[in-house]
């Protein structure tokens, strides 16, 4: 059996696809099947490591960016991607998969595009509010389309909806459950005050950076603060959060990390009291499965336009309250930082809604269908 992952660009279009082959390779194993074999096809993969730990074979593809903005840029990635469209059909040709399974983003449009031409079956999942153009493009031809938020189904063309499967997020199982006893002693923080665990992405966010430096002197007063800056800023952070914390009796309850490991992100989800974050679906995921409140703090529209909308749709259900990046103050932070730590019934109903929306074992049910799929166009 072979199985195509593609998609990438960014971690959240990356790291659902390692969800993905974690899950195909325990159902293969359970169902005693032929083990897999997994590919990724695309440009220069988010993680490389990652892909050799899980045997998943990385196939070169060249692929170009379509900018929402006018870009001389956008017209030589137009023969970038024609150029990938060709080398990808070659390779796809002489792979032959069983299926193809995408995320989205630019970085899958030759894989499907040559999956299309070839008469592969494809399986998409998008992850986000509203869903990416290359989703909606490949969902006319798509075998089944997988969504994670509610609010996606009704931005897919009617004649597909049956095809359509709201799954949740896949996580890696690694991550899918946070680590509840040993985070005070592992991050070497004080036990006796509630941890805030700010996180702005797979690449950090300066503008979140910012704000949060300008209200350290203030946060470490009251909160533990364990801040996931960007391996870029970590550097600058570092220096920044010791001048502001210089006079500070409370200087050793801040931490800050480039980005987290699994362990290091497993033992700080599990003494969290509250989330402070980017809305990427994938981070929106993660956050409700862990069942933790959050303040979301979304890339302002003219960046992206997928994540304002991410965080409206997981607010309305009561796991989250949302903060433009434009109005987001260091004291209006502090204050709704204030307002749900300090209030345990809220933060408790607040968990509770990110449970409800979590969608556990997500990967398996995608990875279910994948699998299901690829045993149909094998030949018998």
């Amino acid at each position: 059996m072979r199985i195509v992952l593609t998609g990438g660009g960014t971690g959240g279009h990356f790291y659902p696809l390692i969800a993905i082959a974690e899950a195909i390779e325990d159902i293969c194993k359970e169902r005693t099947l032929i083990e897999p074999e997994l590919y990724y096809v695309g440009p220069a993969a988010f993680d490389v490591e990652t892909l050799r730990e899980h045997d998943i074979i990385h196939v070169q593809t060249s692929a170009g960016r379509m900018r929402r903005y006018g870009s001389i840029l956008n017209i030589f990635d137009v023969f970038k991607t024609l150029w990938g469209i060709i080398t990808t059909t070659i390779k796809l040709f002489g792979m032959y998969p069983d299926v193809v399974f995408s995320t989205g983003g630019f970085a899958a449009y030759p894989t499907l595009f040559a999956a299309r031409v070839l008469a592969i079956p494809v399986v998409i999942y998008d992850a986000d509010a509203e869903p990416g153009r290359v989703s909606l493009w490949s969902a006319k031809f798509a075998r089944w389309i997988a969504v994670a938020h509610p609010d996606a189904i009704a931005q897919f063309p009617a004649r597909v909806r049956d095809k359509i499967a709201r799954t949740g997020h896949p996580i890696r199982k690694e991550i899918e459950k946070p680590t509840n006893e040993g985070g005070h002693e592992f991050l070497k923080l004080d036990s006796a005050v509630p941890t805030i665990f700010i996180m702005g992405g797979s690449q950090g966010s300066v503008a979140i950076n910012n704000v949060v430096l300008s209200a350290l002197p203030e946060l470490v007063k009251k909160y533990n603060i364990v801040h996931q800056v960007g391996t870029a800023n970590l550097e600058e952070t570092a220096k920044v959060s010791k001048l502001v914390l210089r006079d500070s009796f409370f200087d050793k309850r801040y931490r800050a990390f480039g980005l987290l490991n699994t362990l290091a992100l497993r033992m700080t989800a599990g003494i969290s009291a509250l989330i402070v974050s980017r809305a990427g679906s994938g981070s929106i995921f993660e956050i409700a499965s862990w069942g933790k409140p959050s303040i979301l703090i979304p890339i302002p529209e003219d960046i992206s336009h997928d994540q304002k909308e991410n965080a409206y749709s997981y607010a309305r259900e009561g796991a989250a309250v949302v903060l433009e990046q434009r109005n987001v103050t260091p004291h209006l932070l502090l204050a709704e930082i204030d307002r749900i730590a300090g209030n345990a019934e809220l933060g408790n109903t607040m968990s509770k809604a990110a449970l409800e929306f979590a969608r556990p074992e997500s990967a398996r049910k995608l990875a279910t269908i994948i699998i299901e799929t690829a045993l149909e166009h094998q030949p018998r």
